[in-house]
């Protein structure tokens, strides 16, 4: 059936397309002025004082990790419920992940789980503001340092929000957030790397561009490098969404609103709440079934959803429990069971800036109906 209501959407205006047609007819497509234009901006926008720019948010915490030196032998700690990248990027340098559970409130790494798994061997941290929510993250950042620790914040989903008077991507030795469609701004592809460790950002700049140095000829590479780089064309389409980025927060806080409201009665699902002392960046509207529902009655509720045209999701499946993890490492459900309990009941609505109260109405509508059907069966 086609879609009704999208998963999410982008919000691409005129300027957005003007932008892009303005490098397009240039002759600079890549390393041009809108790539150290973008930096500074974005570098200004969070409060950082570098910013380096990459083609995805993986690529970004990868070359964090290079240029802190991670590699075989090495254990850094993180979530088990997090997208993929967050542990792909630590096993591409030959490091081990090494997983924490997760808080049951805020759905991020429990710091009070986290010195239990510290070891000789543990080398980094690497935090993750789940759903945009950055509850935790200086707490973490005060166990890394009382260890001598390094932080690597994953705040690909939290462009935007704060703790207290402190910036997402402020916590850590370095933060990188990801510019997918899906995320609340959008460079097509990409991602970007803050820091204010000067060391830090040169290794990174040189090693998005091929080990090139400072200053050095095109042929001239001073380390093995990668080629990570994001193009002008999508810094002209980020440097404008990033001017609007308190509209972007502003129109997602107004959708979690609606849907928080419209759920109000809907005593079969838990929803989503700020934390008090943080503003949030919505990324995305994840609920929670009542614990009476199991995976199976989940699953069957999103396929449900989906046969009705509602664009829903599992957000998100345990990193651990991918194939490949327990392939590779042995876990089996159970390991981290706060982690294993939430995945089971969570489910992604339809959330994007434009998305109407009309929209949001028709489904919470059918998500009730849908969970209707299901309370029949049993």
């Amino acid at each position: 059936m086609e879609m009704r209501v999208y998963l999410s959407r982008p919000d691409i205006t005129e300027a957005e397309i003007d932008a892009v047609c303005e490098v397009l007819r240039s002759p600079n497509l890549s390393l041009g002025p809108k790539l150290p234009e973008f930096e500074t901006a974005f570098a200004e926008y969070v409060g950082r004082k570098y910013a380096i720019a990459v083609n995805s948010g993986t690529s970004g915490l990868f070359l964090c990790a290079q240029a802190m030196g991670l590699g075989p032998g090495d254990e850094v700690i993180t979530t088990p419920f997090t997208f993929i990248a967050t542990v792909n990027f630590i096993l591409m340098t030959g490091a081990t992940p090494v997983f924490v559970d997760i808080d049951p409130v805020s759905l991020n790494l429990d710091p009070a789980k986290i010195e239990a798994k510290i070891t000789a061997k543990t080398k980094a941290i690497v935090p993750v503001e789940v759903f945009g929510n950055p509850a935790g993250m200086d707490v973490v950042c005060d166990i890394a340092a009382k260890h001598g620790l390094r932080v690597i914040e994953d705040c690909c989903e939290a462009l935007g929000s704060s703790l207290g008077e402190q910036m997402a991507g402020t916590f850590g030795d370095a933060g990188v957030f990801a510019f997918y469609p899906n995320k609340q701004m959008t460079t097509g592809e990409g991602g970007m790397i803050v820091t204010d460790d000067e060391r830090l950002a040169e290794l990174c700049c040189s090693l998005r561009n091929q080990g090139r140095g400072r200053g050095g000829g095109w042929l001239a590479h001073e380390r093995m490098g990668y080629n990570y780089r994001l193009s002008d064309i999508n810094c002209a389409l980020g440097l404008v969404q990033l001017s609007r980025m308190e509209e972007f927060i502003e129109k997602r806080a107004a959708v979690a609103r609606t849907y928080a409201a419209l759920l109000a009665g809907e005593k079969r699902v838990k929803t989503p709440t700020e934390p008090a002392d943080a503003r949030m960046s919505w990324f995305v509207y994840v609920i929670r079934l009542d614990e009476r529902y199991t995976m199976a009655q989940r699953n069957a509720l999103i396929h449900k959803l989906l046969d009705c045209g509602i664009q829903v999701s599992n957000y998100f499946p345990p990193a651990h429990l991918q194939p490949f993890m327990v392939e590779r490492f042995g876990y089996k459900t159970g390991d981290f069971p706060i982690t294993d309990a939430v995945c089971e009941r969570t489910m992604a609505l339809p959330f994007h800036n434009n998305l109407t109260v009309d929209e949001a109405r028709l489904v919470c509508g059918e998500l009730s109906a849908a969970l209707d059907e299901i309370d029949k069966v049993q």
